[in-house]
């Protein structure tokens, strides 16, 4: 018995593993050898390659690519036709299936809409590149990018708002007042032990 709804026009080759509670829209195909986890959303028009894996809870927004060799951690965004490449060099002459460089989005990292990845380059925990970014190199963990190429200009909380640091390197996220400290170019949300 399926325990996730595919849409009827959904392609689902044989050897899919799919979670519990996913969705599945119109005209996606998910192919041989990926695997999606529970909770997830695939929307409309998105391919799943062979060996991506996506975590639990990830939101692929339509028009999305998701070629082999990447691999999403839970409750990543994919905003709509982002775009993950593959291979550095590729030519339509040359079979280049053995150089495919690997990609990792780490868990809760945004993804905008109309955004490259280019392979080979993780992105760290919460991290947001913006839409049409291109991003060419790694990406630390609550960093937000923009640009072609992807610059950094700021930093997130795991809530999605730009974070501003004091003098102290500390910086208080508006929504949920989690704090959050910038120390030797990284962030890393504090964490208050209870007595």
């Amino acid at each position: 018995m399926e325990t996730y709804f595919a849409h009827a026009t959904a392609v689902i080759d044989d050897g899919v593993e799919i979670g519990e509670g996913t969705k599945i829209w119109h005209f996606s195909h998910l192919m041989t050898g990926c695997r999606v986890g529970a909770g997830c959303n695939i929307g409309q028009n998105v391919v799943v390659s062979p060996g991506v894996v996506l975590g639990d809870r990830v939101k692929v927004q339509n028009n999305v690519s998701l070629y082999t060799g990447v691999t999403c951690d839970d409750e990543v965004f994919l905003g709509p036709s982002c775009v993950f490449t593959n291979v550095t060099n590729p030519r339509a002459a040359i079979n280049r299936k053995s150089e495919y460089a690997p990609t990792r989005v780490g868990k809760g990292a945004t993804i905008g809409a109309n955004a490259t990845i280019v392979c080979g380059h993780d992105i760290g925990a919460y991290a947001f590149i913006g839409a049409g970014a291109v991003v060419t190199r790694e990406v630390a963990p609550y960093a937000l990018l923009v640009g072609n190429p992807a610059r950094q200009i700021g930093w997130m909380s795991e809530r999605g708002h730009r974070l501003h640091f004091d003098e102290r390197g500390i910086a208080t996220c508006p929504e949920s007042r989690e704090q959050y400290a910038l120390r030797d170019g990284k962030v890393e949300k504090i964490t208050h032990e209870r007595a």
